[in-house]
């Protein structure tokens, strides 16, 4: 199907993508993102005026978060401009685009802006008072750390999701190192010709702002935190858990950044696309829930079900790319749908370059397009697993007159 709502071709961008504890780590994630937002409408010379509606998509605690979305667009320079905060783990950029597109079909919006955000660094610390607890201490959380580790249904870890999956699957760390240096191959893609892939979406090289976002601190070239890798390299890595399968190589890497996109109708969006000759269309969301730690799987029903919406099947698309926190994602959906590995994530991953939590689906799917738009046109899936062994998935159509 054919919602009444599109991402205008160019009207989006993304930060790199810095590992957690690296040059991003003492940014606030939404006055960060205000930030890059105010810059980005600035190169365009976009007026507030023509914006009705914003979603800011984020998932870890920052001081003063609770004013959400309308403090993001305050900072921005779009007072007057307000919206809903929402969160879905790692599924939060599909969720805030679905989100903006639900608006658009009510009709309360004609132009929404959609921004994820967020920063594992200096993960919050919090405190839940609990007066009847044994003499009256509360409850203590450190919530990057202790969500990583522990889901609260299972008691299980994120990487046990992936061991088990690989267990149930027969996948083993030789298969997943095969995956990890393909992808670390196809990222290189995106760094030829001084970055030329990534200079589509990214503005490079990115001039970083110190904390108080009144002048840069410096700049880098791309994303920080990718770690080069060989075959000799991975041979000697050791599974993270005993008598496991998944090395750190085999499994992406906490990082902090943002990413924004335009969602609007057809009509506005050839105004505000960067080539008017190119349309991005939206055909089907999907969402999925599957057996308690098995995380990995659920992209496959998710992505079934977006396609499903969209009256196409796997082999009616031409891209796919996926949030792969795990190698033994990529696998297992390979092996399940007949879309080969070496076919998917052309250009990057967060695999390779990292998860910041929300933007991670919204950079992978600004990739898609730019996948699609670089080849002329086609189909493309994007699908990523999130906590709680869920996953949501999108389906668009790049179209090139």
């Amino acid at each position: 199907m054919f919602f009444q709502a599109e991402i205008p071709y160019g009207a989006y961008w993304t930060t790199p993508f810095c590992k957690w504890q690296s040059d991003f780590q003492h940014l606030h994630a939404i006055r960060f993102a205000a930030h890059v937002v105010r810059e980005e409408f600035a190169a365009r010379a976009w007026p507030a005026s023509a914006f009705d509606f914003a979603v800011l998509g984020t998932t870890i605690p920052q001081a003063q978060c609770f004013y959400g979305t309308p403090w993001l667009t305050a900072l921005a320079g779009l007072g007057g401009l307000s919206g809903p905060m929402v969160a879905q783990a790692c599924a939060t950029g599909v969720r805030a685009i679905a989100t903006a597109v639900g608006e658009l079909a009510l009709g309360q919006a004609h132009t929404a802006l959609v921004v994820t955000a967020d920063r594992t660094s200096n993960g919050a610390h919090l405190y839940y008072p609990d007066p009847s607890g044994t003499g009256g201490a509360g409850v203590h959380e450190n919530w990057v750390l202790d969500n990583f580790s522990c889901d609260p249904v299972g008691d299980n870890s994120m990487v046990q999701t992936a061991e088990n999956v690989a267990a149930r699957h027969a996948i083993s760390t030789a298969e997943q190192h095969e995956v990890v240096l393909q992808r670390y191959a196809q990222y290189q893609d995106a760094l030829a010709g001084d970055h030329a892939f990534q200079r589509r979406y990214m503005r490079l090289p990115f001039a970083v702002p110190r904390p108080r976002f009144d002048r840069p601190a410096g700049s880098i070239a791309g994303d920080v935190g990718v770690t080069a890798t060989s075959a000799d390299a991975l041979a000697a890595l050791r599974p993270v858990v005993a008598g496991g399968t998944v090395t750190f190589a085999g499994q992406t890497h906490p990082a902090d950044g943002n990413a924004g996109l335009v969602v609007t109708t057809p009509a506005r969006a050839r105004e505000l696309a960067r080539d008017g000759n190119v349309r991005v269309r939206l055909l089907g969301f999907g969402q999925a829930r599957v057996e308690q730690a098995y995380m990995p799987e659920a992209v496959i029903p998710a992505a079934t079900d977006a396609l499903g919406m969209a009256g196409l099947g796997i082999g009616d698309i031409e891209a796919v790319k996926t949030h792969n926190p795990f190698a033994v994602n990529d696998i297992v959906f390979a092996r399940t749908t007949g879309f080969a590995l070496e076919r998917m994530n052309n250009f990057g991953c967060s695999l390779i370059w990292g998860h910041p939590q929300a933007p991670t689906g919204t950079r992978a799917i600004i990739e898609l397009i730019e996948e699609l738009a670089q080849r002329g046109g086609g189909r493309g899936l994007f699908s990523g697993c999130a906590a709680g062994d869920t996953a949501m998935a999108l389906v668009l159509r790049v179209e090139v007159a």
